[in-house]
């Protein structure tokens, strides 16, 4: 999320935190956070392995803790697709949702592309800032911290190099 958003606000890496579980939760890609994240061109390579700034992490953890617990960005809705804003690609079966943290957000709608999965429960309506500030839930049992952090010891995303 951190690096896909552009190191951007909450509401960049809930929408790229959406598109993520929107993949696992889709029978076209990997049923494990880990296994989307590193699929082969799909994320920006490397991802895994790069350092998060020290002062970003509580920020991201929220984030990642609160895309863990079931949040979704409201109008990325069942999008599984991104690439950075301000591109244009010629295909004409991308159909565009939303922009956030740097990025156009889009369906591929018509033959070949992956069936949606249904839509996630609890999604953040406006911005991602005062829903994520205003939630008071317990921590689940595995961390973001635990998840995303690339202290080899924590990350559950073990990259070999």
């Amino acid at each position: 999320m951190y690096f896909e958003s552009n190191r951007s606000d909450e509401e960049g890496l809930l929408a790229v935190g959406t598109v993520v579980m929107n993949r696992v939760e889709a029978g076209a890609f990997p049923e494990r956070i880990c296994d989307v994240v590193g699929q082969p061109r799909q994320f920006a390579p490397g991802v895994l392995t790069k350092p998060m700034r020290a002062q970003d992490r509580p920020r991201i953890e929220q984030v990642a803790d609160a895309v863990l617990a079931g949040e979704r960005h409201a109008s990325v809705g069942r999008a599984m697709f991104f690439h950075t804003a301000g591109r244009r690609y010629p295909y004409g079966n991308m159909h565009y949702v939303a922009l956030a943290g740097g990025n156009a957000f889009y369906e591929k709608r018509g033959r070949g592309a992956p069936e949606p999965a249904p839509q996630p429960g609890p999604t953040a309506a406006g911005g991602a800032t005062a829903t994520l500030a205003a939630q008071s839930r317990p921590g689940p049992e595995i961390t973001a911290a635990q998840t995303i952090l690339n202290e080899p010891a924590r990350n559950i995303c073990q990259v070999t190099a």
